[in-house]
C-alpha cells in the first residue's frame, strides 16, 4: 500500500484569499485549451480564427461552469436543492458534474453556433479534443483534494488516504485512473482522430462513447457517493447511469454519419 502524500489541497495564500489546487486546475485547463485550439485553429486553413477561438473557450467554460454546478445539484443533490433551492448558489461548499458540464457545454456551443451560421457537431468537432485536458487536470486535483476515492482493494498500489472519512484501509486512486483515461488517454485517441479527414460528426461521436466507456469502468473501482450509494443491482453507480446516454448518442451520431457516406 501506498500513504497518501502529505499534499496542502491549499497552493498558496493571497493575504486572506487561499488558492486551491483544484482553482488552478480549472485555470490550467482554461489555458491549455486555448493553446490547443489557436494550433488547431492554424492548421485548419481558414475555417477558424483566433478570435473565434477565444470565444469558443469562453462560452464552453462557461457552459461547463455553469453546467457542472447545476447538474451537480440536480443529479447528486435534488433532495437538499429541493429543500432548499439556494444551496445552489453554494459554491463554496463545491460540487461540479462533469455530465452537467457537458450538457451546458452542448447548450452554449448551439448558442455559438447558431449566431455564427455553423453546424454544431462542426463545432464541437473542432473543440472536443481539448476537453481532456481539463478533465485530466480537474482528476488531479481530486487526488489533492483526496476526493471522489475508490473503493478498498488489496492491490500494491492502493492508497492509504489520510482523510477520515476514508477510513484505514487502502483504496483504488480512481482519480488517477481517470485522470489517465479520460485525460491522458481520451486526448491522444481524439488529437489522432481529428488530425485525419473525417465526415462531420465522428470525433464528437467517439468523445462521447469514449468518455462514456472509460468513465463507466472506472466507477466499477470507484466509492459511491455516500449519500445516494448504488442505484440497482448492487453495483450501477449514479457515473454510469449518466454516462449510458452519453454512449447511445455516441453511437447514434457513428451511425448516422455512416449512413450518410
Amino acid at each position: 500500500m501506498i500513504r497518501f502524500p502529505d499534499i496542502d489541497p491549499i497552493a498558496f495564500k493571497l493575504g486572506p484569499v487561499a488558492v486551491h489546487w483544484y482553482g488552478l486546475a480549472y485555470i490550467a485547463g482554461i489555458a491549455l485549451a486555448w493553446l490547443y485550439l489557436n494550433r488547431r485553429a492554424r492548421r485548419a486553413m481558414g475555417n477558424w480564427r483566433s478570435d473565434q477561438v477565444a470565444d469558443l473557450v469562453f462560452y464552453g467554460a462557461l457552459g461547463a461552469v455553469l453546467g457542472g454546478r447545476i447538474g451537480y445539484v440536480l443529479f447528486y443533490n435534488a433532495v437538499e436543492f429541493l429543500q432548499a433551492p439556494l444551496t445552489i448558489f453554494a459554491v463554496w461548499q463545491g460540487g461540479m458534474s462533469f455530465h452537467g458540464g457537458i450538457l451546458g457545454g452542448i447548450v452554449a456551443f448551439a448558442w455559438y453556433a447558431r449566431g455564427h451560421g455553423r453546424r454544431l457537431l462542426a463545432v464541437s468537432d473542432f473543440v472536443v479534443p481539448a476537453v481532456p485536458i481539463g478533465l485530466g487536470l480537474g482528476r488531479i486535483a481530486n487526488f489533492v483534494n483526496q476526493e471522489l476515492w475508490g473503493a478498498p482493494t488489496t492491490l500494491p498500489w492502493g492508497v492509504v488516504f489520510s482523510h477520515p472519512a476514508a477510513g484505514s484501509l487502502a483504496r483504488h486512486p480512481s482519480q488517477l485512473y481517470e485522470a489517465l483515461l479520460e485525460g491522458l488517454c481520451l486526448f491522444v485517441i481524439l488529437h489522432l482522430i481529428s488530425t485525419q479527414a473525417r465526415a462531420v460528426g465522428t470525433v464528437s461521436a467517439w468523445f462521447l462513447m469514449l468518455y462514456a466507456v472509460f468513465r463507466g469502468a472506472v466507477e466499477f473501482v470507484r466509492e459511491p457517493d455516500a449519500h445516494i450509494g448504488y442505484l440497482g443491482w448492487g453495483w450501477v453507480t449514479m457515473g454510469q447511469a449518466l454516462s449510458l446516454p452519453m454512449l447511445v448518442a455516441g453511437l447514434a451520431i457513428l451511425i448516422a454519419v455512416s449512413l450518410r457516406k
